[in-house]
């Protein structure tokens, strides 16, 4: 439990918080963290609802995955950097709002690569500036939502206008992004836990 106060009203609650999450030992919150709704608690005083941001190790043994929230610039600590640095298989990534954490688990639980799905957000932003002949597209803030329809494709979620808009990619533009990080073999992360975003990406793409 952790105190936290209502961004409406200003009353200050006990919620409840988790330090760590292991979907093996905690089944049911995977489903809660893939919607968001782990990080959302509502005031008993006046009904709103308010989002919860602190610190927490996720951890998903079957997807072999792991990524560490962690707000503001603060770094994991080294010994648990050096205690899983060799762990077989795992993606371990490092994200900074929970709406990264939300992300990177609804990519890997719905089998794509986090690399190849921002190839893929790079791609769609730089279409939608071309086509709606707006340049500020090429810099909005894209997520990952869903797979959809038959042919399975990428559901990107994006602010414009005041609205969340939604915008449908086909998989075989995952696949082409597939295709150029095989080609591309330095667009990789740094061992540990990395963080793979927009920026980290702009490493390579201009």
């Amino acid at each position: 439990m952790a105190p936290a106060n209502c961004s409406r009203c200003g009353e200050s609650h006990a919620v409840t918080t988790y330090p760590s999450i292991n979907t093996a030992q905690q089944p049911d919150l995977k489903a809660r963290v893939r919607d968001g709704s782990l990080f959302v608690w509502e005031c008993p005083h006046c009904g709103a609802r308010n989002l919860l941001k602190y610190q927490t190790l996720y951890h998903d043994p079957a997807e072999k995955l792991m990524v560490w929230l962690l707000p503001g610039d603060a770094v994991p600590p080294q010994a648990v950097v050096d205690a899983v640095r060799d762990l077989d298989g795992y993606t371990l990534r490092l994200v900074r709002e929970v709406g990264d954490l939300v992300e990177k688990v609804n990519i890997h639980a719905s089998g794509l690569d986090d690399l190849s799905v921002e190839i893929c957000k790079y791609v769609t932003r730089l279409e939608m500036a071309d086509t709606q002949k707006r340049a500020d597209l090429q810099d909005v803030p894209m997520k990952f939502y869903r797979l959809d329809g038959p042919d399975g494709d990428l559901v990107f979620t994006f602010p414009q206008d005041g609205e969340m808009k939604a915008v449908n990619v086909g998989f075989r533009v995952y696949e082409d992004a597939r295709g150029i990080l095989g080609r591309h073999q330095e667009i990789r992360p740094e061992p540990g836990f990395a963080l793979i975003d927009a920026a980290w990406l702009g490493r390579y793409f201009r």
